[in-house]
């Protein structure tokens, strides 16, 4: 029970420290570009390559690569919290 309530008490540099984190950026980034590439594909491909792409289109094809960098990281930080409400916490309780 400490171990959520000192989550819940989390920042966001906390947040942010994990998530920077080499080995997490390393898969976060990749999910982020893997799935950007196909929602691209699906969504825009036909209007890139009629060239037809305007300054709203590429707006779109950004956040199909920013939604899927924040939801991999959403999850990561779910992982940590669930990690921490399942080992005891530092006081040794």
């Amino acid at each position: 029970m400490a171990a959520q309530e000192a989550w819940s008490r989390g920042s966001v540099a906390e947040a942010l420290a994990i998530c920077l984190r080499r080995e997490h950026l390393r898969r976060t980034v990749r999910i982020a570009l893997v799935v950007g590439v196909v929602l691209t594909l699906i969504n825009q491909a036909d209007v890139i390559i009629g060239g037809d792409a305007t300054a709203g289109t590429w707006v779109k094809v950004a956040l199909n690569f920013c939604v899927p960098f924040v939801v991999s990281n959403l999850g990561l930080l779910a992982g940590k919290r669930a990690e921490g409400a399942l080992t005891p916490d530092d006081s040794g309780t």
